[in-house]
């Protein structure tokens, strides 16, 4: 009898699932001080993602309903995501988005397009009168600064599943390496593209990537 080896897709939010990054329309929006400062120094390599988002969402006031308007508002979404993952469950893979955006947004923006149920990891949001709070919880519940997807993708390796990564950042790049296929956009695939060792695939559409994964894998 041949063994059908485990699979989960694991899949980025921002600038992934949306075209834009929604995080950073929020900041644009209400933050309060230098965002993009800290901005430059976090894709400088300067500053882990956790702080980043620490120190700038710190500087938000806004409430929860004002932010969630500006998200609806301004951000688009990559064409076939409901369809990606009525996919991946007719092929019992495991489907799971891990993102350094913040929780609140991301659950809100699923539900409106029915998809509440969704497995979803990031960052863990508080609305504090001084401003939000956002931490990521790794593996066995411990506080994260940085490598927060990595951690997962290590976990689930560990557990034995073959993860097909898709994600466009620079963020991306050090879990996408260590995935069975990539599916990859912007950044992210610019990277693929000068590694051709690494097995990828263009993501352009959610549509195109259900329809790849249910022929090939």
């Amino acid at each position: 009898m041949i063994e059908t080896k485990k699979t989960l897709v694991q899949c980025d939010f921002d600038g992934t699932i949306t075209e834009e990054d929604v995080s950073f329309m929020m900041l644009e929006a209400y933050a309060k001080g230098d965002w993009r400062g800290m901005l430059k120094e976090y894709r400088d390599g300067k500053m882990s993602v956790g702080r980043f988002n620490t120190q700038a969402f710190a500087m938000v006031k806004a409430d929860r309903e004002s932010l969630l308007e500006v998200a609806h508002r301004t951000m688009k979404l990559r064409p076939g995501l409901p369809e990606l993952v009525a996919g991946c469950r007719r092929k019992n893979f495991r489907f799971i988005i891990i993102s350094n955006g913040l929780d609140f947004y991301i659950k809100d923006i699923l539900r409106n397009i029915g998809l509440e149920d969704v497995e979803i990891l990031a960052a863990e949001t508080r609305f504090l009168p001084g401003g939000l709070d956002a931490r990521y919880i790794g593996p066995g519940g411990v506080q994260m600064d940085d490598g927060f997807k990595e951690a997962y993708v290590d976990l689930f390796l560990r557990e034995g599943y073959r993860v097909i990564y898709m994600g466009n950042g620079v963020s991306d790049i050090a879990s996408a390496i260590k995935c069975h296929h990539i599916f990859a956009t912007a950044e992210l695939l610019e990277y693929c593209e000068r590694h051709t060792e690494l097995n990828y695939t263009e993501l352009t559409d959610f549509n195109e990537a259900a329809r790849i994964l249910e022929a090939s894998f």
